[in-house]
């Protein structure tokens, strides 16, 4: 978890005198701005802050995506304010590396975002209508659009309207998005019984490969067929697959640790038939 890395960074900190207090009538954005600077000084800052950069900072900034994402989930106030704010030294973070590198700087990083706001927004800032949130999100798919396609002419590139869609995004989430963006163009099942077919043939692949005994590399392509083949089914019966996920995720979790309370020391022991018979049984209390 970043913030415990960073409160064990910002301890050791402390102990040196680094953190300083906020200047009278500044905004707290200021003082956290203050704080960042200071915390990286090449001198007088913190040792781990210091020799942080972007890629060692990247996993922080998603992990703290996804606490923020799970105070919201368990309707968690408290712990979202503070999720929030970490999540807003992430940005702090990263702008202040690219200001010490010369790129720019968090001025520039909120100007770009208010810009882009703005220019998304003509329905608000501009002369440009809109009835419904759905007229908004055509308008607003429209200029993304049109800004991926400027981004791949100024850099003289081909342009595909995959483009933008991030790598690093989860791969289930990677995957309704990549298959969203081929549907505004047709290339989609028009049915939702056509993925269920989808889904047995790629099942039929994964038997046959086990059959052929098949490598590891194949057998992996099959079961990725499979995993994207569930998110588009996912996708066209109005689901987020990596949140259908997650929910599995922490049911299976829930269980299991019921499962290891019922049987305690004699887990371990235990025969499957008899660890199935206590997930049952769990299962069965759920009713």
């Amino acid at each position: 978890m970043f913030s415990q890395a960073f409160s064990l960074g910002d301890a050791f900190c402390k102990l040196r005198g680094v953190m300083s207090p906020s200047p009278p009538n500044s905004s707290q954005i200021a003082r956290l701005l203050e704080i960042m600077a200071r915390l990286r000084e090449p001198e007088r800052g913190c040792p781990w802050d210091i020799e942080q950069n972007f890629e060692t900072i990247a996993p922080y900034t998603i992990e703290e995506a996804y606490e923020v994402a799970e105070a919201i989930r368990l309707d968690d106030m408290a712990a979202l304010k503070d999720e929030l704010g970490d999540l807003l030294l992430q940005v702090v973070f990263h702008a202040r590396m690219a200001e010490e590198a010369g790129h720019f700087d968090f001025e520039a990083v909120a100007r770009t975002i208010s810009d882009k706001m703005v220019r998304r927004h003509p329905h608000v800032f501009g002369d440009k209508g809109a009835e419904n949130a759905v007229g908004v999100r055509v308008t607003w798919e429209q200029i993304k659009a049109e800004e991926r396609l400027a981004r791949a002419n100024d850099k003289d590139e081909p342009h595909s309207i995959l483009d933008g869609v991030a790598l690093s995004l989860p791969a289930l989430s990677r995957a309704e998005k990549l298959q969203k963006r081929a549907a505004r163009v047709g290339f989609d099942w028009p049915e939702v019984l056509q993925v269920f077919d989808k889904i047995d043939e790629e099942l039929a692949e994964i038997k046959q490969e086990i059959q052929d005994v098949g490598t590891p590399e194949r057998l992996e392509d099959e079961v990725g067929d499979l995993l994207f083949a569930a998110a588009n089914l996912a996708r066209h019966l109005g689901l987020d697959a990596e949140g259908a996920l997650r929910r599995a995720n922490g049911k299976f979790e829930q269980r299991f640790r019921q499962v290891e309370a019922r049987l305690g020391e004699d887990l371990e022991a235990a025969s499957l038939d008899e660890m199935e018979a206590a997930w049952q049984a769990v299962k069965g209390e759920e009713r």
